[in-house]
Protein backbone atom coordinates (compact mmCIF):
# COMPACT_ATOMS: atom_id res chain seq x y z
CA UNK A 1 0.00 0.00 0.00
CA UNK A 2 2.92 2.46 0.97
CA UNK A 3 6.55 1.71 0.01
CA UNK A 4 8.85 4.81 1.03
CA UNK A 5 12.61 4.00 0.64
CA UNK A 6 15.69 6.14 1.01
CA UNK A 7 13.75 9.46 0.94
CA UNK A 8 15.69 12.79 1.84
CA UNK A 9 13.71 16.19 2.39
CA UNK A 10 14.46 19.49 2.81
CA UNK A 11 13.31 23.12 2.88
CA UNK A 12 14.48 25.71 -0.26
CA UNK A 13 15.21 28.30 2.64
CA UNK A 14 16.86 25.58 4.97
CA UNK A 15 19.86 24.08 4.28
CA UNK A 16 19.94 21.11 6.87
CA UNK A 17 17.89 18.06 6.16
CA UNK A 18 14.38 17.92 7.77
CA UNK A 19 14.59 13.87 6.12
CA UNK A 20 17.52 11.52 6.09
CA UNK A 21 16.86 8.51 4.42
CA UNK A 22 13.46 7.62 5.65
CA UNK A 23 12.70 3.80 4.47
CA UNK A 24 9.71 1.83 5.74
CA UNK A 25 6.30 -0.48 4.12
CA UNK A 26 3.14 0.16 5.39
CA UNK A 27 0.63 -3.09 4.72
CA UNK A 28 -2.95 -2.58 3.26
CA UNK A 29 -5.46 -2.32 6.42
CA UNK A 30 -1.98 -1.75 8.72
CA UNK A 31 -2.42 0.75 11.70
CA UNK A 32 1.17 1.98 11.66
CA UNK A 33 2.44 4.83 13.62
CA UNK A 34 5.05 7.24 13.34
CA UNK A 35 6.03 8.32 16.80
CA UNK A 36 8.46 10.77 17.90
CA UNK A 37 8.84 14.74 19.15
CA UNK A 38 7.88 17.65 18.04
CA UNK A 39 10.23 18.50 15.19
CA UNK A 40 11.20 14.85 14.33
CA UNK A 41 10.38 15.54 10.63
CA UNK A 42 6.74 13.45 10.95
CA UNK A 43 4.55 15.85 9.37
CA UNK A 44 7.17 17.00 6.71
CA UNK A 45 6.96 12.99 5.99
CA UNK A 46 3.05 12.99 6.11
CA UNK A 47 3.03 16.17 3.55
CA UNK A 48 5.69 14.09 1.45
CA UNK A 49 3.36 11.11 0.93
CA UNK A 50 0.10 13.34 0.86
CA UNK A 51 2.31 15.14 -2.57
CA UNK A 52 2.46 17.98 -0.97
CA UNK A 53 6.48 18.34 -0.87
CA UNK A 54 7.39 16.87 -3.66
CA UNK A 55 11.15 18.05 -3.73
CA UNK A 56 11.81 14.94 -2.24
CA UNK A 57 14.87 12.43 -3.30
CA UNK A 58 13.90 8.72 -3.12
CA UNK A 59 10.89 6.92 -3.75
CA UNK A 60 7.65 7.03 -1.90
CA UNK A 61 4.86 5.21 -3.37
CA UNK A 62 1.12 5.39 -3.07
CA UNK A 63 -0.96 2.59 -4.10
CA UNK A 64 1.62 2.29 -6.65
CA UNK A 65 1.87 5.59 -7.72
CA UNK A 66 4.68 8.22 -7.09
CA UNK A 67 4.12 10.52 -4.49
CA UNK A 68 5.46 13.79 -6.89
CA UNK A 69 3.23 12.72 -9.35
CA UNK A 70 -0.11 12.22 -7.26
CA UNK A 71 -3.37 13.58 -9.14
CA UNK A 72 -6.40 15.57 -8.25
CA UNK A 73 -8.85 12.22 -8.63
CA UNK A 74 -5.73 10.84 -6.14
CA UNK A 75 -7.13 12.26 -3.29
CA UNK A 76 -10.62 10.85 -3.25
CA UNK A 77 -9.17 7.98 -1.82
CA UNK A 78 -7.24 9.43 0.76
CA UNK A 79 -8.70 11.52 4.00
CA UNK A 80 -6.94 13.22 6.35
CA UNK A 81 -6.93 14.75 10.00
CA UNK A 82 -4.31 17.99 10.77
CA UNK A 83 -3.91 17.93 14.27
CA UNK A 84 -5.00 21.33 14.47
CA UNK A 85 -8.80 21.58 12.93
CA UNK A 86 -9.49 23.44 9.84
CA UNK A 87 -12.76 24.36 10.07
CA UNK A 88 -15.69 26.94 8.87
CA UNK A 89 -16.34 28.94 12.47
CA UNK A 90 -19.65 30.24 11.19
CA UNK A 91 -21.22 27.18 9.93
CA UNK A 92 -22.88 24.27 11.41
CA UNK A 93 -21.41 21.15 12.14
CA UNK A 94 -23.87 19.68 9.77
CA UNK A 95 -23.16 22.57 7.26
CA UNK A 96 -19.50 22.01 7.27
CA UNK A 97 -19.25 18.21 6.38
CA UNK A 98 -22.06 18.78 3.93
CA UNK A 99 -19.79 21.45 2.35
CA UNK A 100 -16.78 19.05 2.00
CA UNK A 101 -19.05 15.97 1.46
CA UNK A 102 -19.26 17.94 -2.03
CA UNK A 103 -15.94 16.96 -3.22
CA UNK A 104 -15.76 13.69 -3.26
CA UNK A 105 -17.23 10.96 -5.83
CA UNK A 106 -18.51 8.51 -2.83
CA UNK A 107 -18.87 10.37 0.60
CA UNK A 108 -19.65 8.94 3.70
CA UNK A 109 -23.61 9.35 5.58
CA UNK A 110 -23.11 12.32 7.53
CA UNK A 111 -25.77 11.36 10.29
CA UNK A 112 -24.27 8.41 10.93
CA UNK A 113 -20.62 9.44 11.02
CA UNK A 114 -21.97 11.99 13.57
CA UNK A 115 -23.20 9.34 15.35
CA UNK A 116 -20.07 7.47 15.88
CA UNK A 117 -18.59 10.00 17.56
CA UNK A 118 -21.06 11.47 19.92
CA UNK A 119 -22.22 14.42 17.43
CA UNK A 120 -25.22 13.63 16.21
CA UNK A 121 -27.39 16.10 18.83
CA UNK A 122 -25.36 18.99 18.75
CA UNK A 123 -25.27 18.76 14.20
CA UNK A 124 -26.55 22.29 14.25
CA UNK A 125 -24.43 24.18 16.16
CA UNK A 126 -21.60 26.37 14.94
CA UNK A 127 -18.12 25.57 14.81
CA UNK A 128 -17.52 28.49 17.21
CA UNK A 129 -19.66 27.55 19.88
CA UNK A 130 -17.63 23.84 20.42
CA UNK A 131 -15.68 22.72 22.60
CA UNK A 132 -11.58 21.83 21.69
CA UNK A 133 -12.39 18.28 22.02
CA UNK A 134 -15.87 18.75 19.58
CA UNK A 135 -13.67 20.42 16.87
CA UNK A 136 -11.21 17.36 16.93
CA UNK A 137 -14.20 15.16 16.63
CA UNK A 138 -15.42 17.19 14.05
CA UNK A 139 -11.93 16.98 12.64
CA UNK A 140 -11.78 13.18 12.68
CA UNK A 141 -15.65 13.26 10.64
CA UNK A 142 -14.11 15.60 8.04
CA UNK A 143 -11.13 13.42 7.46
CA UNK A 144 -13.55 10.15 6.99
CA UNK A 145 -16.23 11.90 4.76
CA UNK A 146 -14.93 10.71 1.29
CA UNK A 147 -15.04 6.61 2.64
CA UNK A 148 -10.93 7.02 2.00
CA UNK A 149 -8.70 3.83 1.70
CA UNK A 150 -5.76 5.57 3.34
CA UNK A 151 -6.58 8.09 6.18
CA UNK A 152 -3.49 9.84 7.74
CA UNK A 153 -3.88 11.02 11.31
CA UNK A 154 -2.24 14.11 12.99
CA UNK A 155 -2.68 14.08 16.49
CA UNK A 156 -6.27 12.59 16.48
CA UNK A 157 -6.27 12.52 20.10
CA UNK A 158 -4.79 16.06 21.18
CA UNK A 159 -7.54 17.49 23.61
CA UNK A 160 -9.53 14.50 24.35
CA UNK A 161 -10.74 13.11 27.51
CA UNK A 162 -10.27 9.26 27.87
CA UNK A 163 -13.89 8.89 26.70
CA UNK A 164 -13.53 10.47 23.53
CA UNK A 165 -10.46 9.17 22.85
CA UNK A 166 -11.67 5.83 22.96
CA UNK A 167 -14.62 6.50 20.65
CA UNK A 168 -11.46 7.26 18.23
CA UNK A 169 -10.09 4.30 18.75
CA UNK A 170 -13.06 2.31 18.32
CA UNK A 171 -13.58 4.03 14.81
CA UNK A 172 -10.41 3.63 13.80
CA UNK A 173 -10.44 -0.57 14.88
CA UNK A 174 -13.67 -0.21 12.78
CA UNK A 175 -11.85 1.19 9.86
CA UNK A 176 -8.90 -1.55 10.02
CA UNK A 177 -11.65 -4.23 9.60
CA UNK A 178 -13.36 -2.60 7.02
CA UNK A 179 -9.67 -2.81 4.96
CA UNK A 180 -8.73 0.92 5.23
CA UNK A 181 -4.86 1.77 6.15
CA UNK A 182 -4.42 3.66 8.87
CA UNK A 183 -0.92 6.32 9.47
CA UNK A 184 -1.00 7.77 12.93
CA UNK A 185 1.37 10.82 13.58
CA UNK A 186 1.80 11.47 17.11
CA UNK A 187 3.78 11.91 20.47
CA UNK A 188 1.02 9.79 22.85
CA UNK A 189 2.84 6.88 23.12
CA UNK A 190 -0.21 5.69 25.40
CA UNK A 191 -2.67 5.96 22.49
CA UNK A 192 -0.17 4.62 20.08
CA UNK A 193 0.69 1.27 21.90
CA UNK A 194 -3.28 0.56 22.02
CA UNK A 195 -3.93 1.23 18.20
CA UNK A 196 -0.97 0.65 16.00
CA UNK A 197 -0.26 -2.41 14.65
CA UNK A 198 3.47 -1.02 13.99
CA UNK A 199 5.47 1.92 14.74
CA UNK A 200 8.39 3.41 13.81
CA UNK A 201 10.77 5.96 16.02
CA UNK A 202 11.12 8.68 14.02
CA UNK A 203 13.88 11.52 15.61
CA UNK A 204 15.92 14.09 13.70
CA UNK A 205 14.53 13.28 10.24
CA UNK A 206 15.50 9.12 10.99
CA UNK A 207 13.49 5.91 11.78
CA UNK A 208 15.38 4.45 14.58
CA UNK A 209 13.06 0.83 15.25
CA UNK A 210 10.36 -0.29 13.35
CA UNK A 211 8.50 -2.97 14.81
CA UNK A 212 5.17 -4.29 16.65
CA UNK A 213 4.71 -2.84 19.96
CA UNK A 214 4.31 -6.27 21.72
CA UNK A 215 7.71 -7.43 20.13
CA UNK A 216 9.30 -3.94 20.72
CA UNK A 217 8.81 -4.72 24.68
CA UNK A 218 9.97 -8.45 24.56
CA UNK A 219 13.46 -6.88 22.32
CA UNK A 220 14.08 -4.14 24.69
CA UNK A 221 12.18 -4.64 27.37
CA UNK A 222 13.44 -6.85 31.20
CA UNK A 223 10.04 -7.81 32.37
CA UNK A 224 9.54 -8.40 35.28
CA UNK A 225 7.25 -10.14 38.17
CA UNK A 226 5.63 -8.27 41.25
CA UNK A 227 4.03 -10.49 44.04
CA UNK A 228 2.36 -9.05 47.04
CA UNK A 229 1.93 -11.20 49.92
CA UNK A 230 -0.14 -10.19 53.40
CA UNK A 231 3.76 -10.44 54.33
CA UNK A 232 5.77 -8.49 51.52
CA UNK A 233 5.90 -6.80 47.82
CA UNK A 234 8.91 -8.03 45.90
CA UNK A 235 9.83 -7.94 42.20
CA UNK A 236 11.73 -10.90 40.73
CA UNK A 237 13.08 -10.91 36.84
CA UNK A 238 10.47 -12.87 34.17
CA UNK A 239 13.55 -14.49 32.80
CA UNK A 240 13.77 -18.39 34.41
CA UNK A 241 10.89 -17.23 37.48
CA UNK A 242 10.41 -21.13 37.95
CA UNK A 243 13.95 -21.79 39.38
CA UNK A 244 14.06 -18.48 41.68
CA UNK A 245 14.25 -19.93 45.08
CA UNK A 246 13.26 -16.69 46.49
CA UNK A 247 10.19 -16.39 44.30
CA UNK A 248 9.12 -19.77 45.18
CA UNK A 249 9.51 -19.21 48.59
CA UNK A 250 7.84 -16.25 48.44
CA UNK A 251 4.30 -17.36 46.88
CA UNK A 252 3.98 -20.44 49.84
CA UNK A 253 2.69 -17.42 51.79
CA UNK A 254 -0.92 -16.34 50.88
CA UNK A 255 -0.67 -14.40 47.67
CA UNK A 256 -2.83 -11.03 47.43
CA UNK A 257 -1.63 -10.61 43.49
CA UNK A 258 0.80 -11.22 40.89
CA UNK A 259 1.98 -8.65 37.97
CA UNK A 260 3.57 -8.67 35.19
CA UNK A 261 5.74 -5.64 35.06
CA UNK A 262 6.45 -4.79 31.09
CA UNK A 263 8.78 -1.51 29.85
CA UNK A 264 6.16 1.37 28.51
CA UNK A 265 6.30 1.76 24.85
CA UNK A 266 8.06 5.67 26.03
CA UNK A 267 10.53 4.43 27.91
CA UNK A 268 11.74 2.24 24.78
CA UNK A 269 11.43 4.80 22.90
CA UNK A 270 13.88 6.63 25.08
CA UNK A 271 16.32 3.08 25.34
CA UNK A 272 16.15 3.36 21.72
CA UNK A 273 16.59 6.72 20.80
CA UNK A 274 18.26 8.37 24.24
CA UNK A 275 15.23 10.78 23.77
CA UNK A 276 12.59 11.74 25.77
CA UNK A 277 9.21 12.73 24.65
CA UNK A 278 7.51 16.00 25.39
Amino acid sequence: MIKVNDVHFRYKKNQAEILKGISFTVEEGEIFGLLGPSGAGKSTLQKVLLGLNKGYSGSAQIMGTEAKQIGSRFYNKIGVGFELPNLYEQLTIEENLKTFQKLYENPADIPELLREVGLYEHRNKRVNELSKGMKMRLNFCRALIGNPSILFLDEPTSGLDPNNTKVIQDKIRKLKMEGVTVIVTTHNMTFADQICDRVAFVVDGTIKEIGKPEELRLQYGASRIRVKTKLEEREYPLAEIGQNMDFLTQIKNPVLHIDTICPTLEEIFTIVTGKILL
